[in-house]
């Protein structure tokens, strides 16, 4: 089993090896250059935080609905991962502002937006760990979803592009390359996601 653990956590490494040379090889952009790979990075980041909230949410309502412990347990471990990527995301996000805009605009709408849901998420899935009620992580995690994607709905576009400009863009290239990096983070997200599974059942499932 600790070698399963381990194997998991080279995967990891060599993932996020992975991750930051394409992040190193992405398509330039005319105004911001280079610094534009740092957009695309903090936005598969980000990207990837939220489908493992939806999938959280998703297999919460599954397991709410059959009792399975093991969807529980999914749904929880998805849960966690989501935040550690939301969370990590916030500093690449200064980064890309820093790099980009020469300062920190954090009233940013969306930004503003992001770190309370980052201290209100962790906040919840601490008090979700300690409390390890399964039905009640499993509802927790579709309302956090549900009202995570409401509030940013409605959120101004400030500092941010707005929605896919990427796949809006009708560059093949730089859509293909956005594919890859994002297949990239999730292959990571998928990772992380089995270690907590063990680390929450004291076995790989």
């Amino acid at each position: 089993m600790l070698k399963k653990i381990n194997s998991l956590l080279i995967l990891i490494l060599i993932t996020l090896i992975a991750i930051v040379l394409m992040a190193l090889i992405g398509p330039q952009e005319q105004t911001l250059g280079s610094n534009v790979r740092l957009v695309y990075l903090h936005g598969a980041w980000v990207l990837t935080a939220e489908i493992a909230f939806l999938a959280a949410g998703i297999l919460g309502v599954i397991a709410l609905a059959s009792r399975k412990s093991k969807l529980y347990a999914w749904s929880r471990a998805l849960g966690i991962t989501g935040i550690i990527f939301w969370i990590t995301y916030l500093p690449l996000s200064l980064w890309a502002m820093q790099a980009n805009w020469n300062g920190l605009f954090l009233a940013e709408p969306r930004f503003r937006l992001a770190l309370v849901f980052a201290v209100t998420g962790l906040l919840l899935q601490i008090g979700l760990w300690v409390m390890n009620i399964p039905w009640l992580t499993a509802l927790s995690n579709v309302l956090f979803i549900i009202i995570l994607r409401i509030v940013f709905s409605a959120a101004a576009y400030i500092m941010h592009p707005p929605p896919s400009p990427i796949f809006n863009s009708g560059n093949m290239w730089l859509i293909s390359y956005f594919i890859v990096l994002n297949f990239l983070t999730m292959v990571a997200a998928y990772l992380v996601t089995r270690v907590i599974l063990f680390i929450t059942t004291k076995k790989l499932i």
